[in-house]
């Protein structure tokens, strides 16, 4: 499995960035690998909520179903993905706070393409430095959204 991970601290309380992050239709203000908002099972989510988010990544567009699998509010969520020919990926939200009313928001997100060693091979020719930059981007949106709205 290829996987990346990224950390910004942003000026807010824990509990508004935990809302902005667990509102799927969000993810459009924020996530720039996002083209659309499938079904959500439930507002707001819950541990086993589901989401169908549809997402273009190394010149492709494909549909996930999201599930999350470990919810602690709001400390962290923990997300298992599901994408065409029987790729998967996990994505993981962690928020802490020292009391100074900032955030620290941790995202890590692992993938494995489907198509076997090829498919890891080729997640790492393609995705590496483009899922890095557009993690880091993603979150500088992010910081933009919560700190000047």
């Amino acid at each position: 499995m290829n996987g990346i991970s990224a950390a910004i601290d942003l000026d807010a309380p824990r509990d508004r960035v935990w809302e902005m992050l667990m509102d799927p239709r969000r993810l459009v203000d924020w996530v720039t690998i996002h083209q659309r908002l499938g079904r959500v099972s439930d507002y707001p989510l819950i541990l086993g909520s589901t989401v169908e988010q549809t997402v273009r990544s190394c010149g492709r567009t494909f549909d996930l179903r999201w599930t999350i699998t470990d919810l602690s509010r709001p400390h962290h969520a923990f997300w298992e993905g599901r994408g065409p020919a029987r790729s998967r990926a996990t994505i993981r939200y962690e928020l802490s706070t020292d009391g100074s009313g900032q955030t620290s928001f941790r995202y890590a997100n692992t993938f494995a393409l489907p198509g076997g060693v090829l498919g890891a091979v080729a997640g790492r020719l393609l995705g590496g430095d483009l899922s890095r930059r557009e993690a880091k981007l993603s979150l500088l949106k992010l910081k933009h959204l919560i700190e000047i709205g």
